[in-house]
């Protein structure tokens, strides 16, 4: 490790060169060796994410220490700017990095630096360290009319998150979709810890309606099996009708999953599964999981408008949970959820389902972004701002 112990003399003296790092792009063997020391990257920084996101341009990079020890690295996309030959750097859930290090700069500096020429006119980053947590009690004691989950005391507050956020505020950084929502990716999130619980635990940290739902699922014969590519269509169908019913639009092809589905299976087999809940020979419930490392994700759910009354998809949870148990992964991460704790509103009903699995409620950092240095490249960024909008 490049890191020293620094005595109060030494804090009087310039830093020491033993401590600057600096970035370069890697290879993919290099890259995924680092990911898999590391164990806790997001899906979105491995390699294969930018065989989802073709769209884009893509590098891989790593910060480097003097003796040639990589010590952070980060998948970036780059988005060109119609018309122009800059781009947009995207870091999603990244970069993976010492976000506890109180020398922020000597991670920012030298990535700024090398996006810069590569022709970035502003860059995004989605620091991974949690905000605030609320555990699921505490967020159910919280609900009423108008009320937000800004409006609860949270039960944690990551001392890192929140000198990070504002450490990036000091330094010019943006936090993206204002204070409360998200913006590519979701601001509050869902997890179910699982380190150091057995099954029998998360069983227990379900509620009663949870553990009734699923016992239903059983007597009724639902099977819960992992499918295959050839299920995905039916997946998709699956998630027309989930989004008809439900009031939202995630704008994704049936070609965006399978194409997603084969580039994280090419990586590592087994990283992107289709979990089936079938009733009666019928697919009535198809969930998409995707592991890495010591994490697991509940990806995107769909169910049918028939035979609800079997609860398919709590017992399809109940699997996933079990086999991300059974994987070793330190958490269940469930993905997006509304800031809202309004009963009334249409939006809540996807909270009060993933609190009966007993887990937390995070808000992360968000993703936060800042133009590079300079007349031109403020300006292009904010005629790209203008140029997202109207999209």
């Amino acid at each position: 490790m490049c890191a020293l112990l620094v005595t109060p003399a030494q804090h009087l003296q310039p830093r020491s060169r033993e401590r600057e790092l600096t970035v370069r792009s890697l290879s993919e063997p290099e890259y995924l060796s680092f990911l898999s020391r590391h164990g806790r990257a997001s899906f979105l920084q491995y390699p294969s994410w930018a065989r989802v996101k073709d769209l884009w341009r893509s590098e891989r990079v790593g910060w480097h220490c003097p003796d040639g020890e990589i010590e952070g690295a980060a998948l970036v996309l780059y988005r060109q700017f119609p018309g122009t030959r800059k781009y947009f750097a995207y870091l999603p859930e990244g970069p993976v990095a010492d976000w506890a290090d109180p020398d922020l700069d000597r991670w920012l500096t030298p990535l700024m630096g090398h996006l810069k020429s590569a022709g970035a006119f502003a860059v995004r980053i989605g620091p991974t360290p949690a905000y605030r947590r609320w555990d699921a009690a505490t967020a159910k004691a919280g609900t009423g009319p108008g009320r937000q989950i800004s409006d609860v005391l949270a039960t944690e507050v990551d001392p890192v998150g929140a000198a990070l956020a504002d450490r990036l505020r000091t330094r010019g950084w943006k936090r993206c979709g204002g204070e409360d929502d998200g913006d590519a990716q979701p601001r509050h999130v869902f997890r179910v810890p699982l380190a150091g619980r057995s099954l029998d635990d998360l069983w227990s940290g379900l509620n009663q309606e949870w553990r009734r739902n699923v016992r239903k699922a059983t007597k009724a014969g639902v099977e819960t099996v992992i499918g295959t590519a050839g299920d995905l269509p039916e997946f998709y169908r699956l998630l027309r009708i989930t989004e008809e019913r439900d009031g939202f639009r995630l704008g994704r092809s049936l070609a965006y999953y399978q194409q997603q589905y084969e580039a994280l299976n090419a990586e590592s087999p087994g990283r992107m599964r289709l979990y089936l809940g079938v009733h009666q020979g019928e697919i009535l419930a198809a969930h998409t999981m995707i592991v890495s490392g010591r994490r697991v994700w509940y990806q995107t759910g769909a169910s049918a408008d028939h035979h609800r009354e079997v609860r398919p998809s709590n017992a399809l949870q109940w699997r996933m949970l079990s086999d991300a148990h059974g994987l070793g992964a330190d958490e269940y991460d469930m993905r997006g959820v509304p800031s809202t704790l309004d009963p009334d509103e249409r939006s809540f009903g996807l909270l009060r389902w993933k609190l009966g699995t007993g887990g937390q409620v995070v808000e992360t950092l968000g993703e936060w972004e800042t133009s590079m240095d300079g007349y031109a490249n403020t300006a292009l960024y904010k005629a790209f701002q203008a140029y997202m909008a109207r999209r």
